[in-house]
């Protein structure tokens, strides 16, 4: 709120003025949008793709991801394969809810992702989910097929 200093009356302004506030809200929506899709994966992995229901959950899951290179990661912060039990028995919402999803790129070797599934067996998982991408219906594939050659 502002005073008019001109021609001796001391009325105050009764406009508020929101163009600061517009510049900033513009700022913040700028940078969400920026960070947005950095925040939703932070390890690039190429799943498999499998049939299989969305699911819905109010809070996000525990992820462990195993990428190409075999680098294992909980959320982004990589993890050495020899210490992943120790870390995975240490993390209370493992312990909690018992519960964690692979993110397992699909070239990897099946033997890797089998020795992942064992030290997490270990740590005390016992209910394992496999994050897949959707597969494409034959419609589409044959779309991309026309489109890419």
């Amino acid at each position: 709120m502002g005073m008019s200093t001109g021609g001796g009356s001391r009325r105050a302004m009764s406009d508020i003025n929101v163009t600061p506030l517009v510049d900033v809200m513009l700022v913040l929506l700028i940078i969400f949008m920026v960070t947005a899709p950095l925040i939703v994966q932070g390890v690039k992995v190429d799943l498999p793709e499998a049939r299989a229901q969305a699911m819905e959950e109010d809070d996000p899951p525990l992820i462990l991801t195993v990428n190409e290179e075999q680098k294992v990661f909980i959320g982004e912060v990589e993890i050495p394969l020899e210490e992943l039990e120790l870390k995975l028995k240490a993390n209370a919402r493992v312990q909690k809810d018992k519960e964690v999803y692979l993110h397992a790129d699909r070239k990897l070797p099946y033997g890797v992702v089998v020795e992942v599934m064992a030290i997490m067996k270990r740590a005390g998982v016992e209910n394992l989910g496999m994050i897949t991408d959707p597969t494409e219906k034959p419609e589409e594939r044959a779309k991309k097929g026309k489109r890419g050659r």
